[in-house]
């Protein structure tokens, strides 16, 4: 998951409902309380936080619900 992403373009519609679905299937029966995880792209580095809980301070409407 380390290795750079190869610069393919945006998801199909199909890819990003695949990605949608691993992620919820993932969070129902894999995420305990958080998941701090890093990946390479080629503009630099991203980081990616799954969390059970809000960050302090955070308001839900801070994130976007259409996955």
């Amino acid at each position: 998951m380390n290795a750079p992403a190869k610069p393919d373009g945006l998801l199909s519609k199909r890819e990003f409902n695949h990605f949608r679905d691993l992620r919820r299937r993932y969070c129902a029966h894999e995420l305990d309380q958080r998941e701090s995880l890093q990946t390479e792209t080629t503009y630099g580095p991203v980081y990616v936080l799954l969390s059970r809980s809000l960050p302090p301070g955070t308001s839900p409407e801070a994130y976007r619900r259409p996955f």
